[in-house]
């Protein structure tokens, strides 16, 4: 395990999304095109805003959610309204958007589709939850197997046992594939999980695990 501790949260994410705008300037180089995965939530935000307004050929990137909770658009609880109002703006406007805002019952398999056509991700960031969760793939979801299987397609639903609103969620096999990949992670309560996660062997319990291995973890309390 990778992990970069930083003495406060201001310069940790001023220093993610820095490495961030390098590593998508590489990768357009190389290819002439980047796909970009993120997640939603209040920790990223800082970094978003930061990169937004970093001079990259945005038009060729693609961005995308890690995951997104079944709700409308104008929801609070959107990730796609953040990703919206705090990437998708500035200079970074001019990216390509794929929506995970959808009825997973009549529009997965079609973000299945499109999301397959952007892969392996360029570069991907990632949040991690105080119960070894990231993405949308929680320990002990009846749909966890599936997604953590190595023919798992691109895009999976998940049904959280919070007993809120289902998930669309990138699998574990898409992850795992990403070219670079980044962990933010805030706080003791998540770094003694983290830490915990590190001596488990099974992803099933702790779905962290599916990256850990290859990721940089980015710690600040």
């Amino acid at each position: 395990m990778n992990l970069v501790t930083y003495p406060d949260r201001e310069m940790m994410m001023i220093d993610v999304a820095n490495m961030m705008a390098g590593e998508l300037r590489t990768a357009l180089a190389a290819n002439g095109t980047a796909t970009l995965a993120v997640p939603g939530g209040s920790t990223p935000g800082p970094v978003f805003d930061n990169l937004c307004e970093v001079d990259l050929d945005w038009a060729n990137v693609t961005v995308m959610l890690t995951d997104e909770r079944c709700v409308p658009e104008t929801s609070d609880r959107s990730n796609t309204r953040l990703i919206r109002e705090r990437l998708l703006t500035g200079k970074a406007a001019a990216a390509r958007f794929v929506s995970f805002a959808i009825d997973p019952a009549t529009e997965l398999e079609r973000l299945q589709d499109e999301v397959a056509a952007h892969l392996p991700l360029s570069l991907l960031l990632l949040g991690m939850g105080a119960d070894m969760h990231t993405a949308s793939l929680f320990p002990g979801a009846p749909e966890l197997p599936a997604a953590l299987a190595d023919d798992a397609p691109a895009v999976v639903t998940m049904t959280p046992q919070d007993g809120l609103e289902p998930r669309v969620t990138l699998s574990g096999r898409v992850l795992k594939g990403a070219m670079s990949a980044h962990v933010l992670v805030t706080g003791e309560e998540k770094r003694a999980a983290l830490e915990a996660a590190a001596k488990l062997h099974d992803a099933q319990d702790a779905p962290i695990r599916t990256v850990l291995g290859d990721a940089t973890i980015h710690w600040a309390e």
